[in-house]
């Protein structure tokens, strides 16, 4: 039986397992610290495509493929997929899926959107609505640039605040047994909403939802960060994480001993000049993949919570002057 705890989270007294996962990534992204981690690093940005969209719904393709293979099942078996990407209408996810042939649920939660996928995901297997189902999102740094800020041809000066968009794609085959980690809870994020308005500082924009969902996960399940042997936010950098660590103080909580985040993770900062670190739909569903899976797959760490943020913009929103408001998705993974 799933158990409602506190005012946000979920606890899986079934919790549905991780069976097989895939990361396939840029050059860039190969190049960085977590670069031998990756099933799959790309010669170039296209992947062999002729455009930067196409390139992406590639990306998710193969990671669906060698997911469900590295689960070792068949696309007929899947149930469902939840994925989602950042383009406009989620173009990137329908086109690369489609000839997976397996019902989809596409999703949005900006850079959160893994977070999202699992934690919906989580909740169709441990309600029996499916035996199998997979959890992935993908990004893409030239058709996220094409889509939220300014052609690449520009040249524009990138301020020190911005984060580089993470070319890759993470998927995760969920099942009810049989994997190493296992989903026991889920703390959904609510809208948080600063008045920030610069999409060029993202992790400014999304480190107060960052900061109110962990909070929420630490009072609904009545935790301390110690209980927890990392807590990874998706994209934050290093400008978010300072503001991150500073609100929980104000909470009453220091995860400073606890605390990365994937976009400081996936990027040699100031060797590969990402400025401010990643971000993206992939940045935390690659990193998960590569590193944090490994990690509790020899139980290196016992309990993480993943918790990518979003950025909830587009370009409509921006030219007419809205504010940039963030969310965050918690997801507690433990080692079986």
């Amino acid at each position: 039986m799933t158990q409602m705890i506190g005012k946000q989270s979920l606890q899986f007294e079934h919790a549905p397992h991780i069976l097989g996962h895939a990361s396939i990534v840029g050059k860039k992204e190969g190049e960085g610290p977590l670069g031998h981690l990756f099933d799959v690093v790309g010669e170039d940005a296209l992947f062999g495509e002729k455009t930067w969209e196409a390139a992406e719904s590639y990306l998710q393709k193969q990671a669906g493929e060698m997911a469900i293979g590295k689960a070792g099942l068949e696309s007929w078996q899947i149930r469902y997929i939840f994925s989602g990407d950042l383009l406009a209408q989620g173009v990137a996810t329908s086109f690369g899926l489609v000839d997976l042939n397996i019902p989809l649920f596409g999703l949005y939660g900006a850079c959160s959107t893994i977070g999202e996928a699992l934690s919906l995901g989580a909740m169709i297997v441990a309600a029996d609505y499916a035996d199998y189902v997979i959890s992935m999102a993908s990004s893409h740094f030239g058709s996220a640039e094409k889509e939220f800020r300014f052609p690449l041809q520009y040249a524009g000066q990138r301020p020190l605040s911005a984060c580089w968009t993470v070319t890759g794609c993470g998927a995760f085959v969920l099942g009810k047994d049989g994997g190493k980690v296992r989903i026991t809870g889920i703390t959904t994020g609510k809208i948080v909403d600063y008045g920030l308005k610069d999409s060029l500082n993202m992790g400014a924009c999304m480190a107060p939802a960052a900061c109110d969902t962990i909070y929420q996960n630490f009072m609904d399940f009545n935790r301390q960060p110690s209980d927890y042997d990392r807590i990874f936010t998706g994209d934050l950098g290093n400008v978010g994480k300072t503001i991150l660590l500073e609100l929980l103080k104000e909470k009453g909580f220091d995860i400073s001993s606890q605390h990365t985040d994937c976009g400081i993770e996936i990027y040699d900062a100031e060797r590969q000049d990402t400025h401010n670190g990643g971000s993206g739909c992939g940045c935390a569903a690659v990193t998960l993949s590569a590193y944090i899976m490994r990690q509790l797959e020899k139980k290196a760490w016992k309990r993480v919570m993943l918790v990518p943020t979003g950025a909830l913009l587009s370009k409509v929103s921006y030219n007419e002057g809205n504010t940039v408001p963030g969310i965050a998705q918690a997801v507690v993974l433990e080692s079986c």
